[in-house]
């Protein structure tokens, strides 16, 4: 049953949130980069490690098989999290990353040079350099979206960049720099029409928007666990089963396979054809256990709670002279990147860093949208579900005093 919204709950189920840097209370505003790990996550790695480790299939005896209820277990908690039609859909990887790059080469195989990949120029790079590679060694074309002045996506841009070469639209569900939400289930159905594919970054939306694959009709959808409170290591691809079957294998290994012979080898089916060799067992027993953890939080709480946070933040950056927020697109997720005149936003972290603040500065991996913003790098704050008021006081206290120190 899921429980009414605790804030104090939430942050004791998080160890770390305890803890002071440089003699101040730890203020967490890095979560797009990664969140933190509640206990439910840290015992349930811990105890599978103590109590009913094996390898996952095959075995036969005890402790395998209990490894692997425990693994497929996970494999259908991710399923609903998504609502996919079938757990069979839901493909382990090692991360987003690795989900983006399984369908590269899959798509890759059957393209031809001039055919065309359609993305926006705020995706993150694992959902640019998979298709840069494409371009590189099977010719394919990258026709690039822009974002309007508030970080909102183009659509007239991208309805006149699709079209039939199309075969593949790349799209992030939540920008890990602007926070903006694209009308994705209205740009799903623009390619669908022109016979397109579609694949969307998922990272950053599934720890911050209810998700439902077979309502938006998408084709992929990709995740990683470290966003989603869960551990590293771990991410997961889904695909629509008919769209999977007929992908060629990523890696070759055990597990994959159906037969091997000297002169041949058949393959497994999905989710299985994809999950070469041991898989992360433990980070997906840990993965499991963080979406059994979100569970346990009204979401629409917890979403309504992140984004009085990121008003409060914004609201708060406005009145700071020399301020200059990235993406203000109604809707937009809890993210919040900014600039400071004549301060370099490393510079920025760092003496945020001295009063316990942690953000992150850089580019994000997102120099494309770097370029597009006529920056190099911005700062960035980003909230989750166990940040509170008197830490967003305190980044903006934090960031005053770096204004003046910098000035």
């Amino acid at each position: 049953m899921t429980a009414a919204f605790d804030l104090q709950r939430i942050r004791d189920a998080f160890p770390i949130l305890a803890r002071t840097v440089h003699g101040r209370p730890l203020a967490y505003l890095d979560n797009a980069a990664t969140s933190q790990k509640p206990n439910a996550v840290i015992d349930a790695m811990a105890n599978a490690m103590r109590t009913s480790y094996a390898n996952v299939h095959r075995g036969l005896h005890t402790l395998a098989n209990e490894t692997t209820t425990a693994y497929e277990a996970a494999r259908g908690k991710v399923g609903r999290l998504l609502n996919a039609g079938s757990a069979d859909e839901i493909i382990f990887t090692k991360g987003g990353t690795e989900a983006v790059n399984i369908v590269a080469a899959g798509v890759g195989a059957g393209l031809k040079p001039g055919d065309e990949i359609v993305l926006s120029v705020m995706e993150h790079h694992s959902n640019i350099i998979p298709w840069h590679f494409l371009r590189e060694r099977r010719g394919a074309v990258l026709r690039w979206i822009d974002v309007g002045p508030d970080g909102s996506l183009d659509m007239a841009a991208l309805e006149r960049a699709l079209g039939p070469r199309t075969r593949l639209l790349a799209l992030t569900h939540m920008s890990n720099v602007l926070g903006t939400v694209p009308p994705v289930r209205e740009a799903i159905t623009m390619a669908h029409a022109v016979g397109a594919e579609v694949l969307l970054d998922g990272c950053q939306a599934a720890v911050n928007a209810a998700v439902d694959v077979q309502a938006l009709d998408v084709d992929y959808y990709v995740i990683t666990g470290h966003k989603l409170y869960g551990p590293t290591g771990i991410g997961a691809l889904y695909g629509k089963r008919a769209l999977l079957d007929a992908l060629p294998p990523f890696e070759g290994g055990g597990e994959m396979i159906e037969t091997v012979t000297r002169d041949a080898a058949t393959y497994n089916s999905a989710p299985h054809r994809f999950e070469a060799g041991t898989p992360p067992i433990l980070e997906a027993i840990g993965l499991g256990a963080a979406i059994d953890w979100m569970a346990g939080i009204d979401q629409t709480a917890a979403r309504d709670h992140k984004h009085v946070l990121l008003d409060r933040a914004t609201a708060a950056l406005r009145a700071i002279n020399g301020v200059t927020i990235h993406g203000e697109a109604q809707g937009k997720g809890p993210v919040l990147s900014f600039s400071l005149k004549g301060a370099h936003p490393h510079d920025i972290a760092q003496i945020l860093d001295r009063q316990g603040v942690a953000i992150r500065a850089g580019h994000h991996c997102a120099q494309p949208l770097m370029h597009h913003l006529g920056v190099a790098s911005t700062a960035r704050a980003s909230f989750a579900v166990y940040n509170t008021v008197e830490e967003v006081d305190q980044f903006i206290e934090a960031l005053s005093k770096a204004r003046t120190m910098l000035a």
